[in-house]
């Protein structure tokens, strides 16, 4: 689904938007065709688990909200896999991360020249 940039673009707002609603700051985000990556700070008292089951779920139920045809590719409603990794990183490494994630079209291009 997040092949057409309509609902890319809905993905990015539907994460962004609960993302601010808990308190989560976003630095990097980048919405692929079968995966996102996300770099974020998170409040103190949250652990990366519940920061990505906000997210995760969050932003599954607007994304059914807002797009209806979700349904239809999905009729349990689950719109994320069940896997997901999370990972922190300190002030030494942070940068590195960013960059990462803001590249991601860059990397994944790179990959996919390899096996051609």
């Amino acid at each position: 689904m997040l092949n057409q940039e309509k609902y890319k673009k809905a993905c990015e707002d539907a994460i962004k938007q609960q993302a601010e609603k808990h308190g989560i700051e976003i630095r990097e985000l980048s919405v692929m065709p079968e995966h996102v990556h996300v770099s974020c700070e998170l409040p103190p008292s949250m652990s990366q688990s519940k920061a990505l089951q906000l997210l995760k779920g969050g932003s599954s139920y607007l994304l059914f909200r807002m797009q209806e045809k979700f349904r239809l590719r999905y009729p349990r409603g689950h719109f994320w896999s069940l896997g997901a990794y999370t990972g922190s990183v300190g002030y030494n490494t942070v940068d590195f991360v960013d960059n990462y994630v803001k590249h991601q079209e860059d990397v994944h291009q790179t990959r996919l020249e390899a096996f051609v």
